[in-house]
């Protein structure tokens, strides 16, 4: 039996996080104080490919914090990538907690289908 679910994501896993950052090939997060432009935050701070500013991570209230000046200043798709590879791993992490198994298909159009086998069927 299979099942589409819709996902609002909220990145509050600081273990996900991390490998999420090593799935993308980008530096670990940093726990720091950061400003962005014009406003202080503090949270886990990730740096993107080319983004002037850092990507911080609030992790008790799973708010993302970021300053890209509306693509100016770095490309969504960067971020949008980071948050997707966090669901991914989360979801992943979460089901092998459960001792299901898991694949994970990367798709033409960028998305990732993630199969979850439970309990000997997909």
């Amino acid at each position: 039996m299979s099942h589409t679910v819709q996902i609002k994501t909220e990145i509050r896993d600081l273990v996900a996080l991390r490998q999420a950052c090593q799935r993308l090939s980008l530096n670990a997060p940093v726990l720091e104080t950061v400003r962005l432009f014009s406003t202080e935050v503090k949270g886990h701070a990730i740096g993107l490919p080319n983004w002037r500013y850092p990507v911080v991570c609030d992790l008790p209230s799973g708010e993302i914090h970021f300053d890209n000046y509306e693509g100016r200043w770095g490309d969504a798709k960067e971020m949008n990538r980071l948050v997707q590879m966090y669901g991914v791993t989360k979801a992943v992490l979460e089901a092998r907690t459960k001792g299901y198994t898991t694949t994970e298909q990367s798709l033409p159009d960028g998305s990732i289908k993630l199969t979850i086998q439970v309990g000997g069927q997909y």
